[in-house]
This record gives structure tokens, sequence and C-alpha cells, in this order.
């Protein structure tokens, strides 16, 4: 997952913000608590008021995530 996340970090570099949480790290606890974050990958979409408009657990294609970030972009 990580080549295919970054490479559309890259191609919406200008339009997204990318973060990235290791989920071992005791520091992400709240943000595990928050969002239900039990396993990798576990990817969110949040909106520009910091909803979830997607969620994904799990693998999923990279077409499907672009279209979900141009969605979203497009969105404002």
């Amino acid at each position: 997952m990580a080549p295919v996340v970054h490479g559309l970090e890259q191609d919406f570099a200008d339009q997204v913000d990318f973060a990235y949480l290791d989920i071992e790290d005791p520091r992400n606890d709240e943000f595990k608590r928050r969002y239900g974050f039990r396993v990798q990958p576990h990817i969110l979409l949040l909106d520009g008021s910091g909803e979830i408009a997607q969620e994904w657990v799990g693998l999923v294609s990279g077409e499907e995530l672009e279209a979900a970030l141009q969605a979203i972009v497009t969105e404002g």
C-alpha cells in the first residue's frame, strides 16, 4: 500500500495533506481510540472540516483511492 499512497501523495501534494500514523506508537493512542484504528492499513479520508469522508480498512486499489481523492478535491 505504501508505494500507492506515496505516489498519490506526490500527485495531490498541493491539494491534500497526508499524515501517516504508526499503530505501534503510543503517541497515537488518542487517534486510534477516536477513529477505531486497529489494523494497518487503515486509511481515512477527512474532508475540510475534519469529518470522515471515506474510510478503508485493509487493502484498497490505487484507482479507488485516486477517485476518492479527486472527488474530495473537486468538492472543495
